[in-house]
């Protein structure tokens, strides 16, 4: 984790992963208050709303193939 610390003193951008886990952590509601003012100041919105739109399809997607597959199982 050293190299994520040096990406923070460098003030760079967050990586595609952390902007990720950022995403599902805010999706959720258990975003830190740190990651969620590093995403504010360095991060870029696009990438914000891209991630959250692909993280809500994901979800939508899993629900559905939940309910097909418990539906099937009732007959």
């Amino acid at each position: 984790m050293a190299h994520d610390d040096k990406r923070e003193r460098e003030g760079k951008p967050p990586t595609l992963w952390q902007s990720w886990v950022s995403v599902l952590a805010a999706f959720f509601g258990v975003q830190s208050s740190a990651n969620r003012e590093r995403d504010f100041t360095r991060g870029k919105a696009s990438h914000f709303i891209l991630l959250g739109l692909l993280a809500t399809i994901l979800l939508i997607v899993l629900l559905v193939g939940l309910v097909k597959m418990a539906t099937s199982f009732a007959g």
